[in-house]
């Protein structure tokens, strides 16, 4: 997915082939210390059958007893152990968007599918030409379109989460 250091959306709907993010890359995010970064989930990727989360006006709310082995939660711990300001699992790009201006990150993770990528990457636009201090994106598109049990390439999520975090070491 990183090529030549930026991220890219594959199969953008609405916008037929590729689209090239121009801001989403690890050397942009890796200079971010994890403190100044959140990342954002799509709920598509919780197991629907199993998960016992439930949705809040903040996103899905994992019980903290949850033993579920599942990639929500395996990267929200990656996140959270790297520091990260906050992780949302968020049921549309309207939430992770009050995430984002609730939290004022440097830098976001975006992990979900192409619409709603290519939809952060326009709303991203707009707000940039508004606010100087428009946080640098990374962003994953899920494997497959699709609302329910969607998968991601974790290693991929991993390594831009993890990206530039030891520079940031105390």
């Amino acid at each position: 997915m990183w090529d030549n250091g930026l991220c890219y959306i594959r199969r953008g709907a609405r916008d037929k082939g590729e689209i090239t993010v121009e801001y989403g890359s690890r050397e942009d995010i890796a200079p971010i210390s994890p403190s100044d970064r959140v990342l954002l989930l799509s709920h598509c990727l919780r197991p629907s059958q199993t998960c016992p989360g439930r949705f809040s006006k903040e996103g899905l709310v994992c019980p903290e007893s949850c033993e579920l082995s599942c990639a929500i939660g395996r990267l929200r711990t990656a996140a959270v152990a790297q520091g990260y300001k906050g992780v949302c699992v968020a049921a549309g790009g309207a939430m992770a968007l009050k995430f984002v201006i609730a939290h004022r990150p440097r830098g976001v993770i975006a992990v979900a599918c192409s619409n709603e990528l290519a939809e952060a990457v326009r709303a991203a636009k707009t707000t940039a030409s508004l606010n100087k201090d428009t946080p640098r994106y990374a962003m994953v598109p899920l494997r497959q379109d699709g609302c329910v049990d969607t998968e991601v390439d974790e290693a991929e999520v991993l390594e831009a989460i993890r990206a530039g975090c030891e520079r940031h070491l105390v």
